[in-house]
């Protein structure tokens, strides 16, 4: 890993309740990547995060997410209010996917699993301070193939005739076909058409369509 251009290092909090790994990553940081990174502090509560961060100017901040009472989501919420340039990696000892989405909605800039070597955190770190993403390849796969499921929130909302006209409109038929398939009036079609697209929450057939291929209505 090449050194900042400026050479200045990056300041780093860490914000872990587990003391023995915030302890063990602050001297395999400073030891091996002493140019790179300095320790600007640690703490093991989730409310002095943000105060952490912003007395110390932390370019990055590490956050376990598993930690009482308030828990690491709202330690990166807290960094990101008072201090938005601090660059967040998120942590987990779990397999919870879901809590790892949380926190990149709640602002964090990447994620990894507790179960990566300490020693291969120096290069996301770096890569999380040049304003790039990272994310444990395991959650990756856990969002993409999110994606492709149906929304259960959109299509539990739908009758058999409304899921039968986005399958329609999905693959580009017109109105007038739609209107014959469906035994309905042009005009009725229309009607149809425009009150699904308000009800999925979209603009346009275009988006309409792309929706349907998420939701997998196409997959047949």
């Amino acid at each position: 890993m090449n050194p900042r251009p400026d050479r200045k290092p990056y300041v780093v909090v860490i914000v872990d309740d587990h003391e023995l790994f915030a302890e063990g990553l602050e001297l395999l940081l400073v030891r091996d990547w002493g140019e790179q990174f300095v320790i600007g502090g640690r703490t093991t509560f989730v409310e002095e995060a943000a105060e952490l961060a912003t007395s110390c100017d932390a370019d990055l901040a590490i956050v376990d997410l598993s930690m009482p009472p308030l828990g690491g989501v709202a330690a990166i919420r807290h960094i990101k209010a008072r201090h938005p340039r601090t660059k967040v990696l998120a942590l987990s000892g779990t397999g919870d996917h879901e809590l790892a989405e949380e926190a990149l909605r709640a602002g964090a800039d990447g994620f990894l699993s507790k179960t990566v070597r300490p020693d291969a955190l120096a290069e996301p770190l770096a890569t999380i301070a040049a304003g790039l993403r990272v994310i444990d390849p395991a959650l990756l796969d856990s969002l993409l193939s999110g994606t492709r499921r149906p929304s259960a929130e959109i299509l539990e909302t739908l009758t058999p005739a409304e899921l039968q006209l986005w399958t329609l409109l999905a693959t580009g038929m017109e109105t007038g076909d739609i209107a014959e398939r469906m035994v309905v009036s042009e005009r009725t079609a229309k009607r149809m058409v425009a009150a699904l697209l308000r009800k999925i929450g979209v603009s346009n057939r275009i988006s309409a369509a792309a929706l349907a291929g998420r939701c997998g209505l196409l997959d047949d």
